[in-house]
């Protein structure tokens, strides 16, 4: 670290710095040499905080997925308001518009990183996972209030919505898809099984 130079939560700072080269590069960018530098901090740092850089990387995507925690509280609250497809695609913009897409790119890049995962994470891929169990919980509230289908499976129904939603953001060489792009993508899922209850 440069002399007279105090560094911040250094974790956050090197998770901040992953996250944008992430974000600008992909995956094959990410590297401990690219992050110490995007964070503005010797080359030594990373690996005083960190066994390894794979170690560095799982605790940065488990980081990501403990910001998604406020917004799974959020969409849970929001049952018995507003429009069941509207609360919904309002949930996967918002979570597909974070770093989400990349995190999962990173994940399947890295045979190491999914090693290291498998010991906090040991099924399914991380933020992809933990939005798909958020979802299925707002449906669940919704299906108690009367507002879905009481046949409805909504695990099912979630893994679906997170899965189409991933594969609409996955390009990197366009644009994000619109709201109504993800609006019709949750309609047609949710077709049928929206109710007004009473």
């Amino acid at each position: 670290m440069p002399t007279g130079v105090a560094l911040r939560d250094v974790r956050e700072q090197l998770f901040d710095a992953a996250e944008r080269i992430l974000l600008d590069g992909g995956p094959s960018a990410l590297t401990s040499r690219a992050v110490t530098a995007e964070a503005g901090v010797a080359k030594g740092v990373l690996h005083r905080h960190f066994a390894d850089f794979d170690d560095f990387l799982a605790d940065f995507v488990l980081d990501r997925v403990d910001r998604f925690a406020p917004r799974a509280a959020a969409l849970r609250d929001s049952a018995g308001t507003g429009d069941v497809a509207d609360n919904v695609t309002a949930a996967l913009t918002d979570l597909f518009g974070s770093a989400a897409v990349a995190v999962v790119a990173l994940v399947t890049f890295r045979d190491g990183l999914r090693e290291r995962l498998r010991r906090a994470w040991p099924a399914g891929v991380p933020v992809l996972t933990e939005a798909a169990t958020a979802v299925g919980a707002y449906l669940a509230a919704e299906r108690d209030l009367g507002r879905l289908a009481p046949e409805s499976d909504v695990d099912v129904l979630a893994a679906v919505l997170i899965g189409t939603a991933h594969l609409l953001h996955a390009d990197r060489g366009s644009a994000p898809p619109t709201t109504g792009a993800v609006h019709r993508v949750v309609t047609t899922v949710l077709a049928g099984r929206t109710r007004r209850p009473g």
